[in-house]
């Protein structure tokens, strides 16, 4: 097994564009990620922990998600101070007692981590519900009623004819 060849498959991409073509520069505004230019700053093993995230806002909800393969439920910690939601979590290796081997490949990563978002105006902290399913984790964050959209009917005055 010491000529085993790891392949990375290229991610799909769109097709190239001149340097200077108006869509190219749109497309890369809006991959910009502010912060993973600070990843530099990071020690390795931080960047390589930290998970992905998703936050959507809903009619009525607001809803995190989060891929936490191999983390169990007793390794995650969620707090909400004020309206800061802090999600605490270790993805632990677990090593067989007793068993060796050779690793030919270790792309998967472990150690702890700190995601920290600041939530919009209008979500229950009262009412959050958290629940991790399949590896991924949802919170979700109900909207007050006071601040969901409301839909206001319109009337036609009628005019008196002469």
């Amino acid at each position: 097994m010491n000529d085993l060849i790891v392949r990375r498959t290229p991610s799909t991409e769109l097709p190239a564009l001149s340097a200077l073509h108006p869509l190219r520069t749109l497309r890369e505004l809006l991959t910009w990620d502010p912060f993973q230019e600070m990843a530099p700053m990071l020690p390795v093993d931080v960047q390589k922990v930290i998970p992905p995230f998703e936050v959507r806002e809903m009619k009525d909800r607001f809803v995190f998600q989060a891929d936490l393969p191999g983390v169990e439920v007793k390794d995650i910690e969620i707090l909400l101070t004020g309206n800061r939601l802090t999600i605490i979590g270790t993805r632990l290796d677990k090593v067989e007692k007793g068993e060796e081997g050779e690793y030919y490949a270790r792309e998967r990563f472990y150690g702890r981590f700190t995601r920290s978002f600041t939530l919009p105006e209008g979500a229950d902290l009262n009412a959050v519900q958290a629940h991790l399913a399949s590896g991924v984790l949802t919170i979700v964050f109900p909207k007050v009623p006071a601040v969901q959209p409301k839909k206001i009917p319109v009337t036609v005055e009628k005019v008196a004819k002469v």
